[in-house]
């Protein structure tokens, strides 16, 4: 009785690891198939903000801002753009002087 008690032992032992394994393996799949999933909706709604951009764009006659720097206004090769970390203070402060 005991070599049948042991095989079936190890019968079900084996059963129970491979539904455990079914399960882990599934839910792998399945986490995988989520992210593809997301990655490729967020890739989508990339590509359609990109295309209202351009729509944008196209109605308003102007560039689109995510294709092109924005254009600093120069005078002497300094930079003018206030927005600009490497703006020149004096010198835009020279030439407006000089507008006027």
């Amino acid at each position: 009785m005991s070599t049948t008690s042991g095989a079936n032992v190890l019968r079900y032992s084996a059963l129970c690891l491979g539904v455990f394994y079914g399960f882990y393996h599934q839910r792998t799949i399945t986490s995988a198939q989520r992210a593809a999933a997301a990655q490729h909706e967020y890739e989508h709604k990339l590509k359609l903000i990109d295309q209202a951009k351009a729509a944008y764009a196209k109605k308003t006659g102007k560039a689109p801002a995510s294709s092109s720097a924005p254009a600093a206004a120069t005078s002497g090769g300094a930079n003018q753009d206030p927005n600009d970390p490497s703006f020149d203070f004096g010198v835009w402060l020279e030439d407006f002087m000089k507008q006027k």
